[in-house]
C-alpha cells in the first residue's frame, strides 16, 4: 500500500520562541505527521542587509521594518536550540527535520546525524550551494517553485554528478506564493516533472485549506509537505497561510484516507464485493411458463436477479433449444432444463 510520506512545515512559525516550537512539535505529531521540519540558518549569511521583504511578507506582516535582515535574524535558532528541538521530537516519536540554507546551517545538521537535505525553492539556482547539499546528504527533496523544467534539470544534473543517486531524489512541484492561488497551482506539473527526470515525486502545498494536497497524494505524490502553525494571526511571515492544528490533522486523516484507497492498479473484485455478486447481478429465467419440448425463444426468457444461474452472457446459447423439463415463470434456467 502507498503510504505518503507527510512533513509538517513549521518552518520559522515559532516566532524565535522555543515553547512554541515545541508545541509546534506536539501539533504535529498529535496530527500523525511523519517528520516536522524548522529552518536553519543565520540572516548574516543568506541575506544582506538591505534586501526588502518580499510582497506576502509585506502583505502577511505589515510594513514595519521592511528589511529581511531585521525579519530573519529574529526567527534564527541557535546550535542549543537545535538540540533542544531534536531531542523533543525523539521524546514525541517524531522524525526531526529542517532546512539548511547556508553553510555553517548545513555542516551544523549534519554533525547531529541529519541525512536528508530539504532544497528551498529559493536556493535552486545557487551552483555551489547545491554542490555541498549533495556532497552532504546522501537523500535530497529539492522544491520546484518559481523554476521551468530546464532549471530543474540543471539541479537534478549538479545533485547526480556530485554523488546523489537519482533513487534518492524527491522532487517537489510547488507555487512560491503564500498563498498560492489556486489558478496558479498546475498541478499536473508534478506528473510531468515525475515523467521527464525518473525521480519520486511529492508538492510543496502553498495555497489555503487541504484539498489540493490531498488532490496531490491522490495524482501519486510520495511526499506532501504544508505549513502549519499554533495560530493564523500570530504575527510573521507565514502564519497566515499556514493550516491551524485542527486543519493539519484533518489533512493527515485524508491523505491516509487516500492512500489506501489507492490500492494497486490490479482490477478485479475485491474480497468484500464477493459477496454482493449474487444479489447485485442477474440469471436468465424464464419468461413465461415453459412445458417440456418447447422451443426456448427470444421472448419466452429474460434476465433477473439473483445473480447466482445462467450468466445473461450466455442467452444467446440458449435460444432455439428444446426444453426436457417444466419451467415456471421467473425460475431460474439450468443447465439440465433444456437440450
Amino acid at each position: 500500500m502507498k503510504r505518503t510520506l507527510i512533513i509538517a512545515e513549521a518552518g520559522v512559525n515559532h516566532n524565535g520562541s522555543m515553547e512554541m516550537a515545541k508545541q509546534l512539535i506536539d501539533v504535529a505529531a498529535d496530527a500523525g505527521a511523519d517528520i516536522v521540519k524548522f529552518q536553519s540558518f543565520k540572516a548574516d549569511k543568506i541575506v544582506s542587509k538591505s534586501a526588502k521583504k518580499a510582497q506576502y511578507q509585506v502583505a502577511n506582516m505589515g510594513e514595519g521594518d521592511d528589511s529581511q535582515y531585521a525579519m530573519l535574524k529574529k526567527l534564527e535558532l541557535s546550535e542549543e536550540q537545535h538540540e533542544t528541538l531534536i531531542a523533543y521530537c525523539a521524546e514525541k516519536k517524531i522524525k526531526f527535520l529542517s532546512t539548511a540554507f547556508d553553510a555553517d546551517s548545513i555542516q551544523l545538521l549534519k554533525t547531529f546525524g541529519i541525512n536528508i537535505g530539504k532544497i528551498p525553492s529559493g536556493e535552486i539556482t545557487n551552483l555551489p550551494y547545491l554542490r555541498l547539499m549533495a556532497a552532504t546528504f546522501p537523500n535530497i527533496i529539492l522544491s520546484t517553485g518559481m523554476c521551468n523544467m530546464d532549471e530543474i534539470a540543471e539541479a537534478v544534473n549538479v545533485l547526480l554528478q556530485n554523488g546523489v543517486s537519482r533513487n534518492n531524489i524527491t522532487i517537489l512541484h510547488c507555487t512560491t506564493e503564500y498563498p498560492a492561488p489556486l489558478s496558479d497551482v498546475n498541478l499536473l506539473a508534478m506528473k510531468a516533472i515525475a515523467d521527464k527526470f525518473s525521480t519520486a515525486i511529492g508538492y510543496s502545498d502553498h495555497t489555503e485549506g487541504i484539498a489540493v494536497s490531498v488532490a496531490a497524494a491522490a495524482l501519486g505524490a510520495t511526499l506532501i509537505e504544508k505549513h502549519f502553525t499554533l495560530d493564523k494571526s500570530l504575527p510573521g511571515p507565514d502564519h497566515k497561510a499556514s493550516l491551524n492544528p485542527n486543519e493539519l490533522k484533518d489533512m493527515v486523516k485524508a491523505i491516509r484516507e487516500v492512500d489506501i484507497a489507492l490500492g494497486t492498479s490490479n482490477k478485479q473484485a475485491s474480497a468484500i464485493e464477493e459477496k454482493n455478486k449474487i444479489a447485485a447481478r442477474k440469471s436468465i429465467v424464464a419468461a413465461e411458463n415453459l412445458a417440456v419440448g418447447d422451443i426456448i425463444t427470444q421472448n419466452s426468457i429474460t434476465t433477473k436477479r439473483p445473480g447466482n444461474g445462467i450468466s445473461p452472457m450466455r442467452i444467446d446459447e440458449l435460444i432455439g433449444k428444446k426444453m426436457l423439463q417444466n419451467k415456471l415463470a421467473d425460475e431460474l434456467m439450468q443447465w439440465e432444463d433444456f437440450c
